[in-house]
């Protein structure tokens, strides 16, 4: 696998160079298909919709193992490059990233999303930007050990959290922990519901590398979002609820009315489905 693995990594690399990565966010193999027949060159895994699906919660409630194996079954049902998320590492040391990300190596991912949400191990919402920076510097010195180039995304949830009192404390404080986290070995920023043109382009002038936006219901179209300075835009888990919500909207129809409307105005073939699959690779 590492011979394709570090062949995925260099393409992914490349999109990232020529920038306006557009990635969508799978949560299971046939998500993922569906995206790769849609054209898609790269594609991202998203936490939340894995977790969903799994039974649980987001904000790591699956677990890593968990994790790890719906991560694979994704990686190993498309043939372009696939980026993780993987949290905030699923533990607060260096360690605990170190070991996770070698889990993600071992599934083959090509990058990485780590986030610096402590999730109640700090004393703050975020980790420390120090400890941060130790654990992008876990990461990528695992990734450097197994011989692979893994594109590390780092998140930070700046705006997530609405640190600071103002906007300009908050951009001040992104750009501050974007620097340093760029310097300890991450290749992108991400900055999650980040998306008024003006600040993107305020944030972007001031970064020292790639910035990395999340598209969402509101939001500007990704065209606009990468002339004011992104390089890379996902939509985490938005593809899964919108799926959600189309999926309620059958079973209303369906408990209350008996009929197939819902399914019909939406409806994927079998023979569509199956082909999917037909060249499906053995584990």
């Amino acid at each position: 696998m590492k011979s394709t693995q570090v062949q995925r990594v260099a393409r992914f690399r490349e999109q990232h160079r020529v920038g306006g990565l557009l990635l969508p966010n799978a949560w299971d193999a046939v998500s993922a298909r569906i995206f790769e027949a849609a054209g898609f060159e790269a594609i991202g895994t998203t936490s939340a919709g894995i977790a969903y699906t799994e039974g649980f919660q987001d904000a790591e409630q699956i677990g890593r193992d968990a994790m790890m194996r719906a991560v694979g079954k994704i990686v190993r049902a498309v043939d372009c490059p696939v980026t993780a998320d993987i949290e905030a590492g699923y533990g607060a040391d260096p360690a605990d990233v170190a070991e996770t990300v070698s889990a993600a190596l071992d599934v083959g991912v090509a990058g990485i999303n780590l986030e610096d949400n402590a999730h109640g191990r700090a004393s703050s919402a975020l980790f420390d930007i120090d400890a941060q920076c130790a654990r992008i510097a876990a990461a990528r010195g695992v990734a450097e050990r197994r011989g692979v180039s893994l594109v590390i995304n780092a998140r930070t949830d700046t705006f997530l959290k609405k640190l600071g009192k103002d906007v300009d404390e908050r951009v001040a404080a992104t750009v501050e922990r974007g620097t340093r986290y760029l310097q300890a070995g991450a290749d992108v920023l991400f900055v999650p519901i980040l998306i008024d043109p003006v600040l993107v382009r305020r944030l972007a002038e001031r970064l020292p590398g790639p910035l990395s936006l999340m598209g969402m219901p509101g939001a500007p179209a990704a065209k606009d979002l990468f002339a004011a300075g992104a390089t890379r835009i996902s939509i985490g888990q938005t593809a899964l609820l919108a799926t959600l919500g189309c999926l309620k909207n059958i079973a209303d129809e369906l408990r209350h009315e008996g009929t197939w409307g819902s399914i019909e105005r939406t409806f994927y073939g079998f023979g569509e489905t199956e082909a999917l699959f037909s060249n499906e690779r053995k584990s």
